[in-house]
């Protein structure tokens, strides 16, 4: 995948050579030269010194021809800017903007452009962290028929298996997240001390699932 990335601060930096190491080819801008210094000796990708959403330094970096733009410069004028510029004008499949102000990410959404906030992970983490130990309802499907809910592991039941709280067509755990990294578990997943389960169940199972959780812990 050919991707630019346009603000080489520690999220562009971060993001460019993470792509890197997975194989994608990465063009980076930035306004500032010294910024390309933090990237080290062993990035191989293409390096542009000049302002994101300058018409002679996107044509630069080929546009035209990537298939994503990610824009993490410290604005997030700039950032909407490059964003609307790369997916109205040039059509770019995948297009990212970093928002530091989290409200304005529907309204970029609503036209197509994908948003990414610190300060919202940070909200979710915080809010995952403090209240891991309620049998906490994170979303509602159809008419509240089947709920999305989180809870921490139960320690009797670290070391076992997923299947041991699977009640088929009322419980099923969707994703465990572990040590910051989230995933979707198969039936034999042994759980871990502190995972977070993501658990679907129907709202006629609720009590069936807290009766579960109250006695394995």
């Amino acid at each position: 995948m050919k991707v630019i990335v346009v603000g080489l601060g520690r999220m562009g930096i971060g993001l460019s050579l993470n792509l890197m190491k997975k194989g994608h080819q990465i063009t980076v801008i930035d306004s500032n030269p010294s910024a390309f210094e933090k990237l080290g000796k062993n990035f191989n990708g293409t390096k542009i010194v000049g302002i994101g959403f300058d018409r002679e330094v996107l044509t630069e970096a080929r546009i035209d021809q990537v298939d994503a733009v990610v824009s993490c410069t410290s604005s997030d004028e700039a950032n909407a800017v490059i964003a609307r510029i790369a997916r109205n004008i040039y059509r770019v499949p995948r297009v990212v903007a970093r928002l530091y102000d989290s409200r304005k990410a529907d309204i970029y959404r609503r036209i197509g452009i994908q948003t990414i906030s610190t300060t919202t992970w940070g909200i979710e983490r915080a809010t995952e962290i403090l209240s891991y130990h309620q049998l906490d309802s994170v979303y509602e499907m159809g008419n509240g028929n089947v709920n999305l809910v989180r809870i921490e592991v139960p320690s009797l039941l670290v070391g076992r298996s997923v299947n041991e709280i699977i009640s088929i067509g009322e419980i099923h755990v969707v994703a465990i997240s572990r040590n910051n990294r989230t995933f979707i578990p198969t039936s034999g997943t042994i759980l871990e001390a502190e995972d977070i389960l993501y658990i679907s169940v129907i709202s006629s199972a609720t009590d069936k699932l807290k009766s579960m959780m109250d006695l394995i812990g």
